[in-house]
């Protein structure tokens, strides 16, 4: 049995970032069963080999084959161990008022037993973590915490069990989000309805096709601004909006700033900020 782990104690400025690292551990063999017990904060255990359990807070025992993750969520008991024959394991403990964000992009999934087409990616993040933590040094929180975004995103791209469809759909969408046409009529162009589309784009992007269409017309319409040649009502139709009034009511909503403010502050163009009339 190997057994090797690291704490760290974040401060109130690491934690204000809203996400920190507070702790990695290595572990194979015939490893002692964990719990039952409640913490306060996220745990990612990541299953490199090997099998095992998992009980949930209802009592149903789940079955564990690697690869794969459990996550331990604060405030809800946990209870899993090995087989017989062990396994390996990495995890890392994380918290932050940013874990909520991550909950809402599906980053953070409710599903206690998640199963993964490769744990390669996750256990070399893991790996880069622990190497942090043992260098030590004042940017080790830093450095930490920002490896556990890296961990989410490569466990949310290795999850087995989401639909191999929703990365096309997302590429399709992304394709077409400029078009001045409803959400059914994308779902059609895809040939889902839009309650198919609905659960893909959500499985896969974390949002609703609604809100991941405006996502990719706000990043079109950003860049068009940014080059500063093209008056705000041009740049509106470019990106699927008709009344320029409504496109500049909802860029501005959501980026902080009016469409021409953000031209002002972020031209990169050739032809000048002046140049363009509104």
């Amino acid at each position: 049995m190997e057994r090797w782990w690291h704490y760290l104690t974040p401060g109130p400025a690491q934690l204000a970032t809203g996400l920190a690292c507070l702790g990695v551990g290595l572990q194979r063999g015939r490893l002692p069963v964990v719990g039952p017990r409640v913490l306060d904060h996220w745990v990612a255990v990541v299953i490199g080999t090997g099998g095992g359990w998992y009980r949930t807070p209802a009592g149903r025992r789940l079955p564990v084959a690697a690869p794969a993750v459990l996550w331990l969520r604060p405030g809800v008991p946990h209870h899993y161990g090995p087989d017989r024959d062990g396994w390996s394991e990495s995890f890392v403990d994380f918290t932050g008022s940013g874990t909520a964000g991550y909950a809402e992009l599906g980053l953070l999934p409710d599903a206690e037993v998640v199963p993964l087409d490769t744990a390669e990616p996750a256990l070399r993040v893991i790996a880069g973590i622990a190497a942090v933590c043992r260098r030590g040094g004042a940017s080790a929180g830093p450095r930490a915490a920002a490896a556990v975004h890296q961990l989410l995103v490569e466990l949310h791209r290795h999850r087995a069990d989401l639909d191999p469809e929703g990365a096309p759909v997302l590429e399709l969408l992304r394709r077409d989000a400029c078009l001045p046409i409803p959400v059914a009529e994308h779902a059609r162009r895809v040939g889902m309805t839009v309650e198919e589309l609905r659960r893909a784009v959500r499985a896969a992007g974390g949002s609703s096709p609604k809100e991941y269409l405006l996502t990719e017309r706000l990043n079109e319409a950003k860049h068009l601004l940014a080059a500063g040649g093209l008056p705000v009502a041009v740049v509106a139709r470019r990106v699927g909006y008709q009344d320029p009034a409504y496109f500049t009511r909802i860029f501005t909503r959501r980026v902080g700033v009016a469409p021409t403010v953000f031209r002002e502050r972020e031209y990169r163009g050739g032809a000048g900020p002046g140049r363009a009339t509104d």
